[in-house]
Formats: structure tokens, sequence, C-alpha cells
């Protein structure tokens, strides 16, 4: 089965975890980069990134190569911002088609909200679930034993 693990990270947990998981279940990687970037430290990093959360954003990404046809599976992974999806890969889902594939997905956060993101991944799929789903408590900035081995689980279930 071909796997790619499409992904967003701000700070570094989702990358972090999406090295681990492509490793360990031999996928293509496709890491988003939007075209302005975010702030990553101050005020400005929860207010504009928690706004443009809220407010469902999609902003526009660097240009990325990407076949849907090409793949059987996509893994998708993105930070919880405000209780939601983070705004990159809900521009990717914007623009790329990804019905009859098989869906997994991974949600980094540091407090709250990854069910409630995780929910709202599902709505934008128009899925009712997924083959594997996982929250993330900081994996690269605070690791733990309990991380590392959601991070083994999510991948034996995509065995």
């Amino acid at each position: 089965m071909k796997t790619i693990l499409v992904y967003y990270s701000l700070d570094g947990n989702t990358d972090f975890a999406a090295k681990k998981i492509a490793a360990a279940t031999g996928g293509d990687t496709l890491r988003l980069f939007p075209k302005k970037a975010y702030p990553t430290s101050g005020f400005g990093k929860f207010f504009r990134g928690g706004m443009h959360a809220v407010l469902g954003k999609k902003p526009p990404l660097e240009t990325y190569a990407f076949d849907a046809a090409a793949y059987d599976r996509v893994i998708l992974g993105f930070p919880v911002w405000a209780g939601h999806v983070a705004p990159p890969l809900l521009s990717f889902l914007r623009d790329n088609d990804l019905s009859g594939k098989q869906i997994a997905a991974f949600a980094c956060q540091s407090g709250s909200g990854g069910e409630k993101a995780l929910a709202q991944l599902k709505s934008c799929l128009g899925r009712e679930e997924l083959d594997a789903e996982r929250i993330l408590i900081d994996p690269k900035s605070k690791p733990s034993p309990e991380n590392e081995q959601k991070i083994r689980e999510f991948c034996e279930k995509l065995r």
C-alpha cells in the first residue's frame, strides 16, 4: 500500500512525530508551508494562528508536488490551534480530492482541543471515522514514554 504523510508543523512537534511515523510506515512525506509564515513566538503567534484557525482561514501554500492517484493511504498531521485544525492543512484539503483513500491522522497539542480538531477534520473529509487517529502532547518539546507508545500504537494500526 503506497502511503504519504502530509503535515504542517510550526514549532517542530508535528514534524518530529511525522518523521517517526514515516520511518515506521515507510511512507513518503509532504510538509506544507504557507506562503506567509505564521509567527513562531509572542502574542502574534497565538493571536494570528488562533484567529485564522477559528475563522477557518485557508492560506495560500508554497508550491508542492502531490498526485493523489499515486497513493492508497494519506496520513494527515497537524498542530491543534484553538481546538481547530491548523489552517495550512485545511488549504491542502481544499485543494486535493482524497475521496477513496484510506485516511489516518494525528494531532499535536500543548493543552486541549485535539478531539474537537479531529472531529473538524472528519467533517472536512466527509467521514465519520478515520483508519487511525492519535493525539500527542508536545512530542518534541516534552518527550515522554507515553507519546512514544502512542506513536508506536498509531503505526501498528497502519500496518
